[in-house]
């Protein structure tokens, strides 16, 4: 999960940030990190939302970090 890891200190984000953004329990985020545990779907999808990217490029799918446009809802 090094994009994890790569996105987060782009934006100049601890692991308690993003807990405070995403409700990720900080523990739980740094084993997403380290490869140590898999994120859920939900998780996945609070995390490209914080990071400002998709759930494809987290999920190593695409080398395009540009979010997809989002709906309003």
């Amino acid at each position: 999960m090094s994009r994890l890891r790569e996105l987060r200190r782009e934006k100049g984000f601890t692991q308690i940030k993003i807990q405070m953004l995403t409700g990720i329990d900080q523990s739980d985020y740094s084993k997403i990190e380290n490869g140590s545990r898999y994120m859920t779907f939900e998780q996945c999808k609070k995390l490209a939302f914080a990071l400002e990217t998709s759930m494809d490029y987290l999920a190593g799918l695409t080398n395009e970090k540009n979010p997809y446009p989002r709906s309003d809802q």
